[in-house]
């Protein structure tokens, strides 16, 4: 600890400085009720004026803020290389990603033209890349797969038994469900995004994304070895697809198509390294090495002069028609089949897009808007559905390269899509001999950055387990469940842990350190004193329905005192003593009896005299036992060595009914042994709930409540070896 924080204040040891109660404070500046504005009232707080709607248009178009001040001298150069690099890698990415969600290839090609546009107009953030990325493309492949598998698509072959699969047929079924799937996709993001609801993503923690990520890179790679090896394999679907899949490839790897693992282990042999030099050797590079782009267009060349699809059985691309194609509306009639699997993907798209703008943005000192965020991906999705794009998000190579080859807004986006487009209109059709083991080699040697998450492992085991779990039972989760039911299963888990850590918290009783007004856990701190007769109690989490009896229990067993003995031998104390008030009242009344009896024999004055003085007695001793309340010493216990309990509340934000009927037990039990309760560093929000809850009464007041730990210390102490201050009692001082 350093010892500026336990250097000793000027004012902490005056022993006239004036200690307010809560009760005392609010009649010094009593407290407001600041008006909570709904959420209703926070999304559509507009008034109608030209200036708010220049506001609402700004907010809902930040291009039209930023681009009238886009320095052209300084950003523009930046821009177009990086504008040019990013699109040379969104060809064979674009391909590639199509192959991974089932769909045909020029889908790739739109999805990595339209979002990027419409992403230029309503995102925040000016340096991530979005377009199809690795992890969304493999979740909407596990759709396609089970609701487009291939053996709905075989057409028999005229005069045989055989059937051969009709991929036209196939292709255009699977285009329209992915369509339909990305339009709900940003209609959950459009709506999420307007109700304010951007902190949705801080329920994936850090550890639970990337155990996912990592998770969703192994079904990638399993979903690319029909490609690697060549081979056929059936769809699968749901809980334990992957590893059906491949068990699958394993029995049928004697059928292996030498061709295609040849040409993908020379593409990954071949990429892998050129990676790894142009990343070491990036500041001295103006751009990075295209060898994706380099790859696809060697690959196809000698795919088409050696004929490898005729000679050796290698799959290839195929079609890849030009021009643009009109927007068609997607089949809402998907929507009941498709809505949890669309929900999940809105919700892990935005989770990468967010994380990778929120790092460059505080890189390079900016801001970005979740919510606009959440909305910009929203649009991108929801039109990108009328024009046969798959679902989008932010791809962490691509930004990466952006950022590095000079790119300072989205600009460079829109002249990545322009490369795009040239694509689409023009050169398309030139990769139809493309062979899908380059495409399966790119997607693989793309996966290294996500594989290298689990070194995780080792820094999570040293730093926090509880995360590591989290890791750990997110990954298995996902490989087990697939892809939607994984997801839903991680973040159940991961709530789960922040209540467990909740209902077992550190308890701990406080001391001062020497000469301070500091508190701290004696266990952890050495040089603590207690305070003779006052135990400091606290709670490291809040306290509410799930740890509230757990607290009460660990109150009670850290305060050395058995309350719930003590509370019991004085009820059977204070049984023992009616009793025998009883029985004393039977013999003064059988005593008068006598005493009146023989004074009638005797004479009145007798009567007078002896029979008034007695009856004055019993009067004024029944009179005083009306008003003393029996003490534990005058019951013959042993009163505890503690007269103040102080109940730290500095950690707790919040307070439930439970909470408050277990309060408001503590307060009565300590009170039954003579035990004053005082709660200290209460949030207003908890006074709040504490009055709504009907905690304070004429026995609880707010007399109870103090500032801060110090205070209630001061308080207390200024009564020791004196009778204690009662604002326990101030209802004794109330004329009734």
């Amino acid at each position: 600890m350093e010892q500026s924080e336990l250097r000793r204040r000027p004012w902490a040891s005056q022993a006239d400085r004036k200690v307010l109660s809560e009760a005392e404070l609010e009649e010094m500046a009593p407290r407001t009720q600041a008006p909570r504005p709904s959420l209703c009232s926070r999304v559509w707080d507009v008034r109608c004026s030209c200036g708010a709607a220049k506001s609402l248009l700004f907010r809902f178009l930040p291009v039209l803020s930023w681009l009238p001040r886009y320095p052209v001298r300084d950003w523009v150069l930046g821009d177009i290389a990086s504008g040019f690099s990013v699109g040379i890698m969104h060809l064979p990415q674009g391909l590639a990603y199509a192959l991974l969600a089932g769909v045909p290839p020029v889908t790739g090609l739109y999805t990595s033209l339209y979002p990027v546009v419409l992403y230029f107009l309503f995102g925040t953030s000016r340096h991530i890349s979005v377009g199809p990325f690795a992890v969304i493309s493999v979740m909407i492949g596990s759709v396609t797969g089970s609701l487009m598998p291939n053996s709905n698509f075989m057409d028999p072959v005229n005069g045989t038994n055989e059937t051969v699969l009709n991929e036209a047929r196939r292709d255009s079924a699977r285009v329209e469900l992915v369509a339909t799937l990305t339009m709900l996709v940003g209609i959950f993001q459009i709506a999420l995004g307007m109700l304010q609801f951007g902190f949705v993503v801080t329920y994936l923690s850090e550890p639970l994304v990337r155990g996912y990520t990592t998770a969703a890179a192994v079904h990638v790679l399993v979903s690319q070895l029909k490609y690697v090896f060549g081979v056929e394999v059936a769809e699968q679907s749901g809980p334990f697809s992957m590893f059906a899949a491949f068990i699958e490839i394993c029995t049928k790897l004697p059928q292996t198509n030498m061709g295609a693992l040849v040409t993908n282990l020379i593409a990954m042999v071949t990429s892998l390294p050129v990676k790894m030099l142009s990343a070491k050797f990036a500041s001295k590079l103006p751009m990075p090495i295209p060898i994706e782009f380099i790859m696809i267009v060697v690959s196809t060349g000698i795919s088409y002069g050696a004929s490898l699809k005729t000679k050796f059985g290698i799959a290839v691309v195929g079609n890849i028609p030009s021009g643009m194609k009109p927007p068609v509306a997607p089949n809402v009639s998907y929507f009941g089949q498709v809505a949890g699997n669309a929900f999940a993907i809105a919700v892990v798209g935005y989770a990468i897009s967010i994380s990778m703008g929120k790092i460059f943005a505080l890189k390079h000192g900016y801001k970005v808007n979740s919510n606009q965020e959440l909305f910009a991906l929203g649009i991108c999705n929801f039109v990108g559905g009328f024009f046969q794009c798959f679902s989008i998000s932010c791809s962490m190579s691509r930004t990466l390269v952006q950022e590095a080859t000079g790119g300072n807004s989205q600009v460079a986006g829109v002249i990545a899509s322009l490369l795009i487009l040239v694509t689409i209109l023009k050169i398309g059709q030139l990769f139809q001999d493309l062979p899908k083991a380059i495409l399966a080699a790119i997607v693989i040697v793309n996966l290294k950055g996500m594989f290298k998450q689990f070194t995780d492992l080792r820094m999570l085991w040293r730093s926090n387990r509880i995360d590591l779990l989290i890791w750990l039972v997110t990954f298995v989760a996902t490989l087990l469940l697939n892809l939607d039911m994984g997801l839903g299963v991680s973040v159940a888990f991961a709530l789960l842990t922040v209540i467990f850590r909740t209902q077992l918290p550190r308890y701990s009783i406080l001391g001062q350190v020497s000469n301070t007004d500091i508190y701290r856990d004696m266990v952890e701190y050495n040089k603590t004193e207690e305070i003779p007769g006052v135990k400091i109690f606290r709670s490291s989490a809040t306290v509410y329905f799930a740890n509230a009896e757990l607290y009460a229990e660990a109150l009670k067993e850290k305060s050395g005192i058995n309350v719930d003995y003590l509370i019991g031998k004085k009820k059977k104390a204070l049984k023992k003593q009616k009793q025998q008030q009883e029985k004393d009242k039977k013999e003064e009344a059988k005593k008068k009896k006598e005493l009146g009896s023989h004074c009638n024999g005797s004479g009145p004055a007798a009567v007078d005299s002896n029979g008034s003085e007695i009856e004055l007695e019993l009067q004024a001793s029944s009179t005083q036992k009306a008003f003393n309340e029996p003490t534990l010493e005058s019951l013959g216990l042993k009163k505890p060595n503690l007269h103040s309990l102080i109940l730290d509340f500095t950690p707790v934000n919040f307070v439930d009914t439970v909470c408050i009927k277990i309060l408001k037990n503590i307060f009565r039990d300590f009170r039954e042994i003579e035990v004053d309760v005082f709660l200290v560093g209460c949030h207003a929000s908890v006074i709040d709930q504490l009055e709504k809850g009907n905690f304070f009464s004429q026995t609880i007041t707010k007399h109870h409540l103090f500032a801060s730990v110090h205070d209630a210390i001061t308080y207390v102490t200024r009564g020791k070896g004196q009778n204690m201050p009662q604002p326990v009692t101030t209802y004794s001082s109330t004329k009734l």
